[in-house]
Formats: structure tokens, C-alpha cells, sequence
């Protein structure tokens, strides 16, 4: 006999629950169309070609595909050996590859600068755990055709307006360049084919801290000079002045001699991200160590940070080599993406306080025109939901307010619509 469960990696919503997300959503939604992004949609399929195209990193490894239709046996064992043979479609793992073959197919209805809200479900097969879900919320927005810093800035501005709208002060944003961590690299003579090992390793900083780094390079086998010059890096002294997102605390940060034009390119979003804001102190923190694992990114990256967290609320960075894959014309592009599970599970279960929820408990003789009629003239004040009154009276209630409701009424035959006095849940 089938499970009654969900598959491992994937939850039922209850309906408490599915509000609280649809609360969050919608705010998300409205702060960041209030930026000037506009919202679109894609297929949760793409093309089997495309979602192993070699641009989605590890997680095309994780894919589900879907088997082609008609094979028989004797075609699925000669294909047992080669996923292609055997699929022409997958589930989507993300939403930034389908973005991409969105804008090549659509790009002459679009503006020559697009902003792009998509909100939707993505899947990977990861070993259920908790926290990492095999079917998840992504909340994304993008950039294409703007390869300026104003890019950038835009995507930080309005994510950090939806994190203070819902209520998480204090947020901020570590950033760095790929095109830094190249430079770094080269520096202290890693050569090209090494360095994506090198940076799997420089990724767990924060875990294993300077000596499991260079322990681990070591290990690895990597440029023995060059594991001596990095370690050296990690080790030097450095004042204890405090420093704000800008050049001298970028350039501190660094090995000399950094290349100017990036410098300038990640003072230059500080600027106007701190222009954006508001704030006096801007809400970035230079981090020349942030990796990032997407194999796309070619320019800024970064990650959204919390105190009240250890983990990464989103992140995403500059993506410019990825539309020209399905265009052969290159596009800049450059995406932010809200961890939208994590969020929902920070948050916890505050209810919206503009909203409200009533139930009407009814006797079973009140007639059922009366019933309609109540309900009706409820309804401008939010949601209604008639109950029949049972023996376990307290219970109801309870179930009730488990559900997200409010504020209850007893409704007996007779009584006039309007006139019920409503009293408050919980």
C-alpha cells in the first residue's frame, strides 16, 4: 500500500502555514514591484539540453529528469548508462537558467533594460535534511542589459527594502568579484586549471578557519609557493580600525596592487546603495573571501547576512556569459535571490495584525439563509468561515485560531445580520 507522506524532501502546506507564506509573498512581491521590476513567468520544465548545459554548477547533478515518452524496455536498459538517452526534459533546479532562455526568446517585447520578478517552486534531489528541502521557494529578481554598477546597486536597494518591510532590521550584504578572487589567485600563483579547487577550499573559511585552509590546499596538492604566499596573506598583521564599505576598507582587505577598475566598480555600488538607503553607515561589508558556488558568475557577488542568523538570507551576483549561450550575443546580467524558506521559517508564525478572521459558530437549527445573510455582511471585514457548534466548544476554537483565525461570533436563529458581537481568539 502507498504512503500516505509526502515524498522525503517535500512537505504538505497547512493552511496556517500557506498564509503566513502567501502574508510574506505578497510583501515581497509588492516591495519589489514598487522598485520597478515586473513579474513573469516560466515553465517549471525546461529541455534536458539546457538544464545540463553546464552553467547550472552542482546542482545538475541534482536535477530531476523526465523520461521520454514511448521508450520500451529494451530502449530504457540500452540507455541505462546515459541520462540523455533516456530523458528530453527536467525539472527546473533554479530560476536563473530559465530566466536566461526566457530573455533570448522574448528579448524583442522586452525593454532594452529588463527587470525581472519570478516567483516560484524550483527542484533538487538533496538528501533531505533540515532546512533543505527538495522542493522550494524561489524568490528571484534580475537585471539584463545593464553592465553598470547601477545594476547591482538596484538589486541591494530593493532586497534590503523587502527584509526591513518584513521586519528584519539590522541586515546586511557581503560582497566581493570573482574577477577579485581571479586576481587574488593569479597573485599568489595559483595557475588557471587549480583555482576551482583552490576556491571549494577558500569557500570554507568560516568553518575551518586559516590552518584547516592551508592544511587543505596542501592536501590537495595545489601550488606548493603559492599555498606559502596565501598563507602568508592570512597570517599578516592588520590594525584594528574600523573601516566603512569603501576604498580603503576594500583596498585593506587585499594584496597590493588591486586592480583599480574593480575597486572602483565596488566603491561605486556602495555609493549609491548608501544613497538608496539612507543610511549612515552603508549596509555592505566587503569580504574577499565570499566564493559563491554558481560556476556562472563572472563579476560581483554576494550574500544577504543577518544577526540574528548564521546563514545566508539569499545572494546571487553578475551573470554575463550566460545569456549568450542560448542568444550568441553576449547580455549583462546580474540577479538576487531571497532564500524565501528561510525567511518564512525566521519569521515564525506572526499573524498579519491589518488582517482579520472570524468564525461564526452556529447552532444547527439557525436556517441556512440567516447563515449566508451573517456571513455576508462579515465579509468586508476580512475572512469568515461558519463552524455548526459542537460539544467540544473549546476545541473548535482552538482548531480555529490554529488555522489563523482571529475573532469569533455564536450565531443563534433569529438573530440580525450585523448585530453579532465578535470577540477575539487566543
Amino acid at each position: 500500500m502507498a504512503t500516505v507522506n509526502p515524498p522525503r524532501g517535500m512537505r504538505d502546506i497547512l493552511p496556517a502555514d500557506k498564509a503566513r507564506r502567501e502574508r510574506l509573498l505578497s510583501v515581497i512581491r509588492e516591495r519589489y514591484l514598487a522598485h520597478g521590476f515586473d513579474e513573469i513567468e516560466t515553465p517549471v520544465v525546461e529541455e534536458y539540453d539546457r538544464l545540463h548545459a553546464g552553467i547550472g554548477g552542482d546542482n545538475e547533478k541534482l536535477s530531476y529528469n523526465i523520461l521520454r515518452r514511448g521508450l520500451d524496455a529494451d530502449a530504457i536498459r540500452a540507455g541505462a548508462e546515459d541520462p540523455k538517452a533516456l530523458s528530453d526534459l527536467g525539472l527546473r533546479y533554479d530560476l536563473t537558467v530559465p530566466l536566461a532562455r526566457f530573455y533570448a526568446s522574448n528579448r524583442a517585447q522586452l525593454p532594452s533594460v529588463f527587470r525581472a520578478i519570478q516567483i516560484g517552486p524550483v527542484w533538487r534531489a538533496e538528501r533531505p535534511q533540515k532546512g533543505r528541502y527538495r522542493q522550494f521557494v524561489q524568490c528571484d529578481i534580475d537585471i539584463m542589459g545593464d553592465d553598470s554598477a547601477r545594476a547591482e546597486a538596484e538589486l541591494m536597494v530593493a532586497s534590503l527594502d523587502v527584509i526591513g518591510a518584513l521586519g528584519l532590521d539590522g541586515a546586511t550584504i557581503r560582497v566581493n568579484d570573482r574577477r577579485v578572487l581571479d586576481w587574488m589567485l593569479d597573485s599568489f600563483g595559483f595557475g588557471v586549471e587549480e583555482r576551482p579547487g583552490v576556491l571549494i577550499t577558500i569557500d570554507k573559511l568560516d568553518k575551518i578557519g586559516p590552518d584547516g585552509i592551508v592544511a587543505e590546499l596542501r592536501e590537495r596538492g595545489a601550488t606548493a609557493s603559492a599555498v606559502d604566499a596565501f598563507d602568508a596573506y592570512l597570517r599578516r598583521p592588520q590594525t584594528m580600525e574600523y573601516n566603512p564599505f569603501g576604498e580603503r576598507q576594500i583596498r585593506k582587505a587585499l594584496p597590493e596592487n588591486a586592480p583599480d577598475e574593480i575597486v572602483a566598480h565596488l566603491v561605486g555600488i556602495g555609493e549609491a546603495v548608501a544613497a538608496g538607503t539612507g543610511a549612515t553607515d552603508i549596509p555592505l561589508v566587503f569580504d574577499p573571501f565570499l566564493v559563491r558556488g554558481m560556476g556562472y558568475y563572472t563579476g560581483t557577488i554576494f550574500e544577504l547576512a543577518h544577526p540574528s542568523v548564521s546563514y545566508s538570507l539569499g545572494g546571487g551576483g553578475r551573470y554575463d556569459g550566460m545569456i549568450g549561450r542560448f542568444l550568441g550575443q553576449q547580455v549583462p546580467a546580474v540577479g538576487f535571490s531571497l532564500g524565501f524558506e528561510r525567511l518564512a521559517d525566521l519569521l515564525g508564525d506572526e499573524a498579519d495584525a491589518d488582517a482579520q478572521a472570524i468564525v461564526l459558530v452556529h447552532d444547527a437549527d439557525v436556517p441556512l439563509a440567516e447563515l449566508i445573510a451573517h456571513k455576508a455582511a462579515l465579509l468586508g471585514h476580512g475572512r469568515v468561515r461558519l463552524e455548526r457548534r459542537v460539544k467540544n466548544f473549546k476545541g473548535l476554537l482552538e482548531r480555529s485560531a490554529a488555522d489563523g483565525y482571529t475573532a469569533f461570533a455564536t450565531v443563534s436563529a433569529g438573530m440580525e445580520p450585523g448585530s453579532l458581537e465578535l470577540r477575539p481568539l487566543g
